[in-house]
């Protein structure tokens, strides 16, 4: 493994590499020796762990897909190199103007959160549903990915910046969710569950924070994300620590509530990955419960989800790894890009404040194409 200065890293990216940069390291992993493609999770992560050690390339990277059944995309890359945290300088505007579809239309899916919203008021057994809708912008050339990257990572430096190649598109984003790290027997879980957009100047953002921190709604939405984190960890784990109320974390666009979950595992030879597949999806990008909650999502959003709201990352030979949420975030083949934003409803939600929670929600991407919509 070499390394190389953070913001190198990012600046190196070519289509096909696989980047993740995160507040704390950055890694770029280039060219492919194999691809595991197994849905199964002990059969994933026991053919990932056998390659490693066969190779002995020093991490495996990729991607697992929203839908536990679908193949996820797991690469045993050619080299890797690692650094810092990155710190790289916003890229100029991207001044192509877009051909603009909407998946669906805005009043549409408010309609779809209404709908939702009655669905969970009559069966109490359904808690949450995250519900997604999808822009598809279309240029005239091809994406520069590469030119994203920098601005993607300058806008957000407490987040993840990504590119997975997915076999001829990319999965591109900013997640500032960290779904599962993996260090030795220590393992941390960030769940991110109830937002609210920015404010438009100090005041407001100080408001619109402390509301979230105040609303019922949000407070319950978190607090089904953090119990189902627990519940996945708990038997993996000797001890858990769960604050006893959520933090406040901000991205450029949204607040978001926040709980850092930590652990000290009973067995240290389930993998990261191992562990990222046994909390995929959690709450925050499905619902609860899952089977039921996904069969909502599939009933009332008029797309495959493909690898967004999937999970994105790395792990070792050791075990070792991260994983992050595959939000804030796009699939990119030639001269289009398809963007994608969610938000948990619950039987209190309000489908115009749902819409606007997902239009700040895509404003992490336009903003470094430079794209209003």
């Amino acid at each position: 493994m070499t390394a190389d200065g953070p913001q190198a890293l990012v600046e190196n990216y070519r289509p096909g590499d696989f980047l993740l940069a995160g507040p704390s390291a950055t890694l770029l992993a280039t060219g492919c020796q194999a691809v595991v493609s197994e849905p199964d999770p002990d059969e994933l992560a026991a053919r990932v762990g056998k390659l490693l050690l066969d190779t002995a390339v020093p991490v495996a990277v990729g991607a697992l897909p929203f839908d536990p059944d679908a193949q996820p995309r797991l690469v045993i890359p050619a080299a890797v190199r690692r650094s810092g945290r990155a710190s790289t300088r916003p890229t100029t505007a991207w001044t192509q103007a877009p051909r603009v579809t909407p998946i669906p239309e805005p009043a549409a899916y408010a309609h779809a959160v209404e709908q939702v919203v009655r669905r969970l008021r009559s069966d109490p057994e359904l808690r949450k549903v995250v519900l997604a809708r999808a822009v598809e912008l279309e240029f005239d050339s091809a994406v520069d990915i590469a030119r994203l990257l920098p601005g993607l990572a300058a806008a957000n430096p407490i987040g993840f910046t990504y590119a997975a190649d997915l076999d001829g598109r990319t999965l591109l984003g900013a997640s500032p969710e960290l779904l599962l790290r993996r260090t030795g027997d220590q393992v941390v879980s960030n769940p991110l569950a109830g937002s609210v957009p920015r404010g438009v100047d100090a005041a407001a953002d100080e408001k619109v924070a402390a509301a979230l921190l105040a609303s019922a709604k949000d407070q319950g939405e978190h607090r089904v994300v953090v119990e189902a984190v627990v519940e996945v960890l708990r038997p993996f784990c000797r001890r858990l620590t769960v604050p006893a109320t959520p933090s406040l974390v901000k991205t450029p666009t949204v607040w978001h509530l926040s709980t850092r979950v930590t652990g000290e595992l009973i067995d240290s030879e389930v993998s990261a990955l191992r562990l990222a597949a046994a909390l995929h999806p959690t709450p925050a990008v499905c619902g609860t419960p899952t089977a039921a909650a996904r069969a909502v999502i599939a009933e009332r959003e008029p797309f495959d989800r493909g690898f967004y709201s999937g999970v994105v990352g790395w792990c070792d030979a050791a075990g070792d790894g991260e994983w992050v949420v595959a939000i804030r975030c796009a699939e990119v083949e030639a001269a289009r890009m398809r963007l994608f934003a969610g938000a948990g409803i619950m039987p209190d939600s309000v489908p115009t404040s749902e819409l606007a929670e997902t239009d700040a929600k895509f404003r992490t991407l336009l903003a470094a194409l430079g794209v209003t919509l």
